[in-house]
């Protein structure tokens, strides 16, 4: 096969027809005009330059159509041509992107479009959201608006600021009633709610979940709670190895209870024992901090109204808010040199 063949066949075959021949399927919640995201079971690939390009958000892993195929089937540069050539005319059958997108504006830059939303409000639609359908409690809310991490989106959504270890805002997490994405030319690196100094080191996945746990926790000292947005981009790692380099530093691995939580936190457990910091598995009772506290706060109201609590109880017992969520018992744990 020669440069000309490989060429053509770069331009005839996206990464879309060979990750849906693989049995990948489009996560369409999570995705973007310009990154679309593909599951399989635990495994994430991410397709961008229209279909072009990919990387694992998982992995160091990226490339083009070519190095896709050798990446999933683990052949050689040989054999994965003739395999992406034997795709020549495969169809996709989704559509690799839908949705519009709410937070489109390319007349302004990314500052300009975070400083041209308002803080949310008690009564306004994105309060309305997290307060009503995430039961977030009024005061986390303030919270987190005094540190100017959260903003009105359009269509009731709201805006969770992504910032670099300098303090500036590099993008956000966009999530709303029927809508979640990213900040469209923006960068993720982490959403981060608590002082700045904080050595303890609470990594989730959403920003709603990095809420969540704080709201359960009470806002702890000394901590800090982040969020990678879902992605484990080069600036997610530089900025988390930057703060998991301090001295006593305390990395929890406080991401969901799933397959692709489990690898996050395998991730966050080499990062820790590379810096030479401590290290905690922080697994929330549900599948993620969100559903925990959800649960939590509909049995505090249905005691406070004279109702029946909710049947359903946190497999790991009951969290109060002024304590720490998980750490005393059943976890894993453990510094540089092991973990249990």
């Amino acid at each position: 096969m020669n440069r000309k063949e490989i060429e053509v066949l770069r331009e005839r075959v996206g990464c879309a027809a060979v990750l849906e021949h693989a049995g990948f399927a489009i996560d369409a919640t999570e995705s973007t005009r310009r990154a679309v995201k593909f599951r399989r079971g635990a495994e994430i690939i991410i397709v961008t330059h229209e279909g072009r390009g990919w990387f694992d958000p998982l992995s160091d892993a990226k490339g083009d159509v070519f190095g896709l195929v050798e990446h999933l089937d683990h052949v050689g540069f040989l054999e994965g041509a003739g395999r992406v050539a034997d795709l020549v005319g495969f169809t996709i059958d989704e559509p690799e992107w839908q949705a519009p997108r709410p937070d489109q504006n390319h007349d302004l830059s990314l500052p300009e479009r975070w400083q041209g939303r308002r803080h949310p409000w008690p009564g306004s639609s994105t309060w309305a959201y997290l307060s009503g359908e995430r039961f977030l409690p009024a005061n986390m809310l303030r919270a987190t608006i005094r540190q100017d991490r959260l903003r009105e989106g359009p269509y009731g959504s709201m805006w969770a600021a992504h910032t670099d270890n300098a303090g500036a805002v590099t993008g956000w997490e966009a999530r709303g009633p029927e809508y979640r994405g990213f900040a469209s030319g923006g960068t993720k690196v982490l959403y981060r709610l608590g002082p700045d100094t904080a050595l303890r080191l609470a990594i989730t996945e959403a920003a709603i979940d990095a809420m969540s746990l704080a709201a359960i926790e009470g806002l702890r000292d000394g901590t800090v709670y982040l969020s990678t947005g879902g992605g484990w981009s080069p600036s997610t790692e530089g900025a988390l190895r930057q703060l998991a380099s301090r001295p006593d530093a305390l990395l929890l691995a406080a991401t969901d209870a799933n397959p692709q939580g489990e690898l996050f936190a395998q991730r966050l457990r080499a990062l820790a024992v590379e810096t030479g910091c401590d290290w905690s598995r922080l697994r929330p009772p549900e599948e993620d901090w969100n559903e925990t506290l959800k649960i939590r706060e509909k049995e505090k109201r249905e005691r406070k109204e004279g109702g029946v609590p909710h049947s359903r109880r946190p497999r790991q017992g009951k969290l109060r808010p002024a304590e720490p969520a998980l750490d005393p018992a059943g976890r894993d744990a453990g510094g540089p040199e092991g973990v249990m």
